[in-house]
């Protein structure tokens, strides 16, 4: 398993944090997401045969969040 922390923006509220953890599980190759509000960020762990980290950011995005490169 790999782990990346991914940088967030417009998180605000509880609903936010888990509207993220919830589209990145959606992911297969994801195995865990964990979304921290006080650091805008999320730590992500994933199997990169499976799923990279591209489409990781894109599933956020796609939530309504902006990503932090």
């Amino acid at each position: 398993m790999d782990r990346l922390t991914i940088n967030i923006k417009g998180m605000s509220c509880n609903h936010c944090k888990m509207a993220v953890e919830q589209a990145l599980q959606t992911l297969q190759g994801v195995e865990s997401a964990d979304v921290d509000l006080e650091s805008n960020t999320a730590q992500v762990a994933f199997d990169p045969s499976k799923v990279d980290s591209k489409k990781l950011k894109a599933v956020i995005a796609e939530a309504g969040y902006e990503v932090e490169d």
